[in-house]
């Protein structure tokens, strides 16, 4: 890997573009280096990972929305939307926009921790839809996959954004962007304007994710998919775009991170170096915030050991920063222990999550999440004694870049009205590659069974599960078989209508 340092230049140093971050990233891009074989089999789990998670999500209310805009833009030769089957075509962006919000609807989809948080698999539903559009072969596809997970995972590992209330998303832009230059053949220049394109346009602020959680969560990333797809359009017309867009004293880093005296280090592959960052990555086996997975393994052994949950005085969870601030008590929001809270807010209250995971001792992606799951008296009576507190060495263990120290779990300390307590850790998650049942290709296929059941034929399911495992060998045609087709008069419709749909 080769390390870059990040700092601010003033417009008078004219800082070389051979010498900007967006650059380097579009050099990476570029670089036409083979996929390793364990990288391009975790790449078919991931495309089967995000299949499983938007199928479920088919119908649900921000997906038929998503779905509605981009039906309203078809054209023939164009990209396919996930549940409409392989003849419903439409452009390359509204896909991205479509299929994206379907993958991140849930929030059950892979994970990459460090100095940021990510779902890297937000890289696939763009990067798919351009392959799809421009006549690409699935092992093109692989190669801009593999170039998405890297350059996403590598700005995770290098700079935070949420130190700075910005939203996760301001890495997806560029790290889209580099896929669909990879997956295209772009040269660096075409890239290096992409990137910078789609950097401008995807930073938010991180409200997205505080207090009452909206339905746009799921769009944050569809949209920077979508914004990635136009700003590779407008790159390869021969636009340009600001610059130096990390770099500058009136950049990125200058104005919404560190600031002037700013200094962060990103490393990336060397030219020639495989781009391996995939195997960094881990799925979730529960359908919420990645750092209560381990957290749920643990509640669901501890539980069996709780006869009443009127007899339990109080639930202690000791963890990391990140845990205790954005999902725990730490983060001071009331929503969190509302029992008529969204469903993604409740996705991200720990509080919540560890009383349903202890007291039912399994966890549904819908019934775990139902109103009258929620509302149950002695759910709520447990949820209000449950209480978070950030831990050092917890901390620390998180933010480790050495893979077998990072952790995302903790402690839980249930102590009872008598005063006997009962008490167990867990610092990775069963299904994490170093947990007690790390998942393999039959996990991923199990979870789009489970998924997807009732939902579409077992026939259909059958069918993409073949397709999906020769991705590196599909042609372009055969690339549109990676849609999934939903029995006639299954797939749903928001009954309300916007300005796209007007006159239709």
């Amino acid at each position: 890997m080769q390390t870059y340092d990040i700092t601010v230049h003033p417009e008078k140093d004219r800082l070389p573009r051979e010498q900007q971050l967006a650059w380097h990233i579009a050099e990476v891009a570029a670089d036409p280096v083979e996929i390793e074989a364990p990288v391009t089999e975790m790449i078919i789990n991931r495309v089967i990972d995000n299949a499983s998670v938007a199928i479920a999500s088919v119908n649900r209310h921000s997906v038929m929305s998503a779905r509605a805009e981009a039906l309203a833009h078809q054209r023939p030769g164009g990209a396919t939307v996930f549940g409409c089957g392989p003849d419903v075509r439409v452009h390359a962006e509204w896909a991205a926009w479509a299929n994206g919000t379907a993958v991140r609807e849930l929030d059950f989809h892979d994970t990459f921790l460090a100095a940021e948080y990510s779902h890297p698999g937000d890289n696939i539903p763009g990067i798919l839809a351009v392959a799809q559009q421009c006549q690409r072969s699935g092992k093109d596809l692989i190669r801009g996959i593999a170039t998405g997970y890297e350059i996403q995972i590598d700005l995770v590992r290098g700079i935070c954004l949420h130190k700075h209330k910005i939203d996760h998303v301001a890495h997806v832009g560029p790290s889209v962007a580099s896929g669909i230059g990879t997956l295209l053949g772009l040269p660096t220049e075409t890239i290096y304007q992409s990137v910078q394109h789609a950097l401008h346009v995807t930073t938010a602020t991180r409200q997205s994710r505080k207090g009452e959680i909206s339905s746009w969560k799921a769009y944050a990333p569809s949209h920077a998919g979508k914004m990635a797809v136009e700003a590779v359009d407008r790159a390869m017309l021969g636009e340009t775009s600001p610059s130096p867009i990390y770099e500058g004293e009136d950049g990125v880093i200058a104005w919404m991170l560190d600031g002037k005296d700013a200094h962060y280090v990103v490393r990336l592959p060397e030219q020639g170096e495989a781009k391996r960052a995939i195997l960094d990555s881990y799925t979730k086996e529960h359908s919420a915030e990645y750092q209560s997975q381990a957290l749920i393994d643990l509640a669901f052994k501890l539980g069996k050991q709780v006869k009443n949950w009127d007899d339990v005085k109080d639930v202690l969870i000791e963890t990391s920063h990140h845990t205790h601030y954005v999902i725990g008590t730490g983060s001071n929001d009331p929503q969190k222990f509302d029992p008529k809270a969204s469903r993604e807010t409740l996705d991200h209250s720990i509080m919540y999550i560890v009383a349903v995971a202890l007291q039912d001792g399994s966890w549904h992606h819908v019934r775990s999440y139902a109103p009258e799951r929620a509302n149950r008296a002695d759910t709520v009576r447990l949820w209000q004694k449950i209480h978070t507190i950030e831990r050092p060495e917890w901390t620390e263990r998180y933010h480790s870049i050495d893979p077998n120290v990072k952790a995302f779990g903790g402690r839980i300390t249930i102590t009872m009205n008598d005063g006997s307590v009962i008490s167990d850790e867990l610092a990775v998650a069963n299904a994490h590659p170093l947990g007690a049942t790390p998942w393999t290709r039959p996990d991923y296929i199990r979870k789009f069974r489970t998924l997807t059941d009732g939902i579409i034929t077992s026939q259909e399911a059958d069918r993409f599960l073949e397709v999906a495992q020769r991705l590196p060998d599909l042609s372009a045609k055969e690339l549109y078989e990676l849609e999934i087709t939903l029995p006639s008069g299954e797939i749903r419709k928001n009954p309300k209508v916007g300005i796209f749909g007007f006159g239709q």
